[in-house]
């Protein structure tokens, strides 16, 4: 079995390549990405390709696709869709201990009738040693 195709629109690159060892919003060139994608439902599968990752007995991964109605996420914040990543032990449900790869997730902008316009990608970490490195683009097509 091979990994599905997906079309990248350079728009949609959430985060680049980068190690994250603390909480905080993904960065594209250094620099907060946030992205409209606009008043309307929007549907899309946030691809993880998760380049490298220290699972030490108690590092663990969440990384949060955000959703939020102020351009800056100064305002309500509503986490659309989670990815757990981490060592087994310490994951809410994890039957394996997460590896490198492509992690694919869906999601949409609208929850309970709300849509949330912008979107962001927000990692948080936990453990002694937390490393993971990864790449999230958005693909409309799945």
């Amino acid at each position: 079995m091979g990994q599905r195709i997906y079309n990248q629109d350079l728009e949609l690159i959430f985060k680049d390549a980068g190690a994250v060892t603390a909480d905080g919003a993904a960065t594209v060139g250094g620099s907060a990405k946030i992205i409209k994608t606009g008043a309307g439902r929007f549907e899309a599968v946030m691809l993880i390709d998760v380049s490298a990752i220290t699972v030490g007995a108690d590092n663990a991964y969440n990384i949060v696709i955000q959703g939020s109605n102020t351009a800056d996420f100064s305002g309500a914040k509503q986490n659309l869709a989670v990815l757990d990543l981490g060592n087994t032990a310490v994951r809410a449900g994890g039957a394996i201990t997460s590896t490198i790869g492509r992690y694919e997730v869906p999601f949409t902008t609208e929850v309970n009738d709300v849509v949330y316009d912008y979107v962001r990608v927000f990692t948080d970490v936990t453990g002694t040693t937390p490393s993971v490195n990864f790449k999230a683009w958005a693909s409309t097509k799945y």
